[in-house]
């Protein structure tokens, strides 16, 4: 992984101050130009290669999602502090990170998810601990996050749909979350849980879901216990917007971005391996480990490449994909011995 001090980037590797302060006036800008910027064809809706991307710029105008967070959370947000952890890439725009989204719950399309969680509850809210640790119980969102202070960590986002983001999310570290429940050493898995609540998730009522819902996904503690791995309450110094996983979702920049559950509501610690949604959906073509591996092909496409968004008919924006997405140094040793073209 590339990494660089806040004080050593050059300003035409981030999003500019301006842009990043003044969104609204970036996301009307960007948004009268997305669509004719983004051609049909380019894009991956669902989990086919080929589909186009719908009406992203309907989505776009002065509408912002994060508003809908408690002003205490917006507070905390706001004086998150910038971490070592920024990559040396350009971020992707705001109007591109909330609304090509991936969160089934509230529908297959990209655009679903910022149409149709637009009104999604998110105060109060609780997150319930369990199984091996030595403190559980249910736990409201500001105990959750009162000790953490927030940093800023820019990203890598990588779907397994063979498309990617650079995201400045805000958050703090999962294993400091983790430690607190003083897990015991029973605890060889960590498992994650999606709020489930089909009045406000229209693709959890649906009776033609690709998913058996809630949605589960699981790491196993060393990997949860990772300096890269996160949980993300923010982006772009904002709070989450719930299309992006509000109050809170992990980031797990070296794994495919499935593995990244949104709008938890439960950690459970287990003695044994559990098994994720989209593993159990289809074994064949989503394994529970789903690091980002060029040299491993999904069976409908190749993972060799990856398309990084924007797109457009003179940039492609086709570049190869890395292994661990560009993360091994921190994250390799966790899975030596092993055969990642088994374990995927």
């Amino acid at each position: 992984m590339l990494i660089k001090k806040p004080d050593a980037f050059k300003p035409s590797e981030i999003t500019p101050e301006a842009v990043y302060l003044q969104r609204r006036t970036f996301i009307q800008g960007a948004g009268l130009g997305l669509g004719a910027m983004l051609l049909p064809g380019m894009g991956m809706a669902a989990l086919d290669a080929n589909q186009p991307i719908k009406d992203i710029a309907r989505y776009t105008g002065d509408w912002q999602g994060s508003t809908l967070a408690p002003d205490w959370l917006r507070q905390k947000v706001s004086q998150a502090r910038p971490s070592r952890h920024l990559a040396q890439e350009p971020s992707t725009p705001w109007d591109i990170v909330t609304t090509y989204n991936n969160f089934y719950e509230f529908g297959t399309d990209k655009g679903d998810p910022a149409e149709h969680a637009s009104d999604f509850k998110t105060d109060p809210w609780q997150v319930e601990i369990a199984g091996q640790a030595e403190i559980t119980g249910s736990f409201n969102l500001e105990d959750i996050l009162k000790p953490h202070d927030l940093e800023e960590r820019i990203y890598r986002l990588r779907c397994v749909e063979a498309w990617s983001m650079v995201v400045p999310w805000v958050g703090f570290p999962l294993a400091d979350l983790l430690k607190r429940f003083k897990p015991t050493s029973k605890a060889k898995y960590v498992r994650f849980e999606t709020l489930f609540d089909p009045k406000q998730m229209p693709g959890q009522r649906s009776r033609f879901a690709a998913l058996d819902y809630p949605y589960r996904e699981g790491l196993r503690i060393d990997e949860a216990m990772n300096e890269l791995a996160f949980v993300g309450v923010g982006l772009y110094g904002n709070a989450m917007p719930p299309q992006n996983g509000a109050p809170l979702r992990l980031v797990l920049p070296w794994k495919y971005g499935f593995k990244s559950i949104k709008s938890i509501v439960k950690i459970e610690f287990l003695e044994y391996r559990p098994v994720s949604s989209w593993e159990r959906s289809n074994p064949k073509e989503y394994g529970f480990y789903a690091n980002v591996n060029p040299q491993v092909s999904h069976p409908r496409w190749s993972q060799a490449s990856e398309r990084r968004l924007p797109t457009s008919l003179f940039s492609p924006n086709r570049r190869p994909t890395l292994m661990f997405n560009g993360y091994g140094d921190e994250v390799a040793h966790l899975y030596a011995g092993m055969n990642l073209r088994n374990d995927y």
